[in-house]
């Protein structure tokens, strides 16, 4: 990764939420500190007529509305013409959508080192957006899970928050995003603070030991049994190596 800013722009009805909501947070001082680019466009800003209609009712009948392509066409061209005007020869036009694959941590790391194309997400709403414009304006479909909400807006902060902290520069220690949940196929060990009791709790005490190498195999153990106890379909998909196993196995005992 070269460390060129990144751009991505949304194109949604509801701009001042994702502008609003991405101004929080590690996303927030990113932008503030000119790690990445943000532009939103409100398809109504591109329609002809005075109630600047954005959808109709579906084809065939049934429950609910349907985002018009073309005032979505349009949208997606302003947000492309501003790509290039940022330097980017080339813009990933993204869908949030149930019907797309799902997002992970491979698939965020993709985004993230992207450096020469910069993302235009699409937010959807009502009961979705004309197949058309999927057809021939998106790259690519994407989903954050399998359950629905209102619109496309959260998924599209989603997506942003997890592809902008793997940027360089952006977390003040580049190391926390390598140990991660996800980034080895497992998730992350268990975390404590002070004070030293709680509750009757104890911090485990190898981690007031001071011994540094002690720590850190106690972190691998705990990161592969709350795997193991609490996410087993990742270690399904991870070859586990002979000693892993044996840590597992002896922390079951």
């Amino acid at each position: 990764m070269t460390g060129r800013t990144m751009r991505i722009d949304v194109v949604t009805l509801f701009p001042e939420l994702v502008t609003l909501a991405a101004g929080f947070g590690v996303t927030g001082r990113a932008r503030e500190r000119g790690l990445w680019q943000l532009g939103v466009w409100n398809p109504r800003d591109f329609t002809d007529d005075a109630h600047r209609t954005v959808d109709d009712r579906p084809y065939g009948g049934g429950p609910g509305m349907v985002m018009l392509a073309e005032p979505l066409e349009r949208a997606l061209a302003a947000a492309r013409e501003a790509q290039a005007a940022a330097g980017r020869a080339a813009s990933r036009t993204l869908y949030l959508s149930p019907a797309g694959a799902p997002l992970t941590h491979a698939k965020v790391i993709d985004l993230a080192h992207d450096d020469a194309q910069g993302l235009v997400l699409v937010a959807g709403r009502y009961e979705g957006i004309d197949q058309r414009l999927i057809d021939c304006e998106v790259d690519e479909e994407v989903s954050i899970g399998d359950f629905v909400v209102s619109g496309g807006e959260l998924p599209a902060l989603l997506l942003i928050d997890a592809v902008v902290r793997q940027r360089p520069g952006v977390l003040n220690d580049a190391e926390s995003a390598l140990q991660d949940s996800f980034v080895d196929g497992r998730l992350d060990c268990p975390h404590y603070t002070r004070p030293e009791m709680w509750r009757g709790r104890a911090v485990p005490p190898v981690l007031l030991s001071g011994d540094h190498a002690a720590v850190r195999r106690w972190r691998q153990t705990q990161a592969l049994v709350r795997s193991a106890r609490c996410r087993p379909d990742l270690l399904h998909n991870r070859p586990l190596t002979t000693e892993e196993r044996r840590l597992i196995e002896n922390e079951g005992r």
